[in-house]
């Protein structure tokens, strides 16, 4: 076998820059199949984390139901409006840790000269229990009378930087849609989620923020389960109650971070999928490329077929080196192409570190088969050729 692999390498080495060419068809394949899936493994990641960044039981009901009017909540104007008396009924359902309503709207912080237009989110004091948040300097918002209108506010890191630089926010009034809040506390850095920058934003009393955005209905409303195995009876009850509250009718959407979290997988692994599939279209034209160049080299390699059968190869061994020739070649190039996309992804990183890049170990093992199949069938034609060379015609082609 050692001769065989020597007879093999020696062939290749012989003809450098064609072995070279060819074996960068089947890299830059590699490379194409490698960085589309390290991209969807890696936002697949990132949007996990995203979810999780605010605990796993978390349960969310949706005003509009998405079975029948499509996009819930969006449009507004569903049969019964979500209201801030829903979410405290929900919030006494004994599967539920914690309620929040939430009442999402933009508008303008100011102080003094400084100001900014950000996300306000309308909520209740249990907010840091629901999402998991904490207060890194006072307090959070107090935990009072749903239906009270307080004119209290927290807010995120950034947002107290931009507006009050150093100086500390505490008891500081600031304005909201021209309306003067005072400063309770600001948040700890969480994060960004799916594009909302949480940390750039404002926390405010949810009827507060029903005023002011004169709305008349929550755009959500997030609870809380008691633990991971209750969700799904949770759910059940959530549903039972508001459609006693809203005369039978189901006209609202209970979603759960697993559900999403599904959803969204199916979604990435038929993105990565379609997108490795076009991105596998630059290997079949490298196993075509390998495919050609062995043609071509049993053509140029008649004499020293005829020659190796008249030292006594069989059929089958003749076939074998070219084939293993192809072979090396498709080898050679996938694991060139996986080094390579390893580097690119390093260095990716390395320049742009919030771009979700991840290289799946089952992607590796993949890319390595797929140069073993393409040298395999891009070899298997011209090895047969070659097999099939009648070596007294070959001989005479000296």
């Amino acid at each position: 076998m050692i001769n065989i692999l020597t007879f093999v390498l020696s062939s290749l080495k012989g003809h450098t820059l064609r072995a070279a060419l060819s074996a960068s068809g089947i890299a830059i394949g590699i490379i194409s199949v490698l960085s589309l899936t390290s991209l969807g493994e890696g936002t697949r990641l990132y949007i996990i984390s995203q979810f999780n960044q605010f605990g796993t039981n978390i349960v969310a009901v949706i005003p509009g139901n998405v079975k029948t009017v499509g996009i819930p909540g969006v449009f507004g104007g569903t049969t019964n409006p979500l209201t801030l008396e829903d979410a405290e009924e929900i919030g006494k359902l004994p599967l539920a840790k914690s309620f929040t309503p939430v009442v999402m709207g933009q508008a303008r912080v100011e102080y003094g000269k400084r100001g900014r237009s950000v996300y306000i989110f309308g909520v209740n004091g249990n907010a840091t229990e629901t999402w998991k948040f904490k207060v890194e300097k006072g307090n959070f918002l107090p935990k009072e009378d749903i239906k009270k209108e307080s004119w209290y506010a927290v807010l995120g890191p950034k947002l107290s930087m931009e507006i009050f630089g150093e100086d500390n926010p505490l008891g500081k009034k600031v304005k909201i849609g021209g309306r003067p809040f005072r400063v309770l506390g600001v948040m700890e850095k969480k994060g960004v989620f799916l594009g909302f920058d949480i940390n750039d934003a404002a926390y405010i009393p949810a009827p507060t923020a029903l005023k002011i955005f004169n709305l008349r209905e929550c755009n959500e409303i997030d609870v809380l389960a008691v633990s991971s195995e209750a969700i799904d009876k949770l759910v059940e009850d959530i549903r039972d109650l508001l459609k006693k509250r809203h005369r039978g009718e189901e006209d609202f959407t209970i979603q759960t971070q697993k559900d999403m979290l599904e959803s969204f997988n199916k979604i990435m692994k038929i993105i990565t999928i379609a997108v490795t599939l076009i991105a596998g279209i630059s290997l079949l034209v490298g196993a075509i490329g390998i495919m050609t160049i062995m043609w071509v080299s049993v053509n140029e390699r008649t004499s020293e077929i005829g020659l190796l059968r008249a030292l006594g190869c069989t059929e089958k061994k003749v076939g074998f080196l070219f084939l293993l020739e192809a072979l090396s070649l498709s080898l050679i190039g996938g694991v060139a192409g996986i080094i390579l996309s390893l580097a690119l992804t390093g260095i990716l990183k390395i320049f742009i570190p919030d771009l979700p890049l991840k290289v799946p170990n089952y992607a590796l093992f993949l890319a390595l088969s797929i140069s073993f199949l393409v040298g395999i069938l891009s070899g298997w034609l011209p090895s047969r050729k070659a097999s099939k060379m009648d070596p007294i015609e070959a001989l005479r082609e000296e």
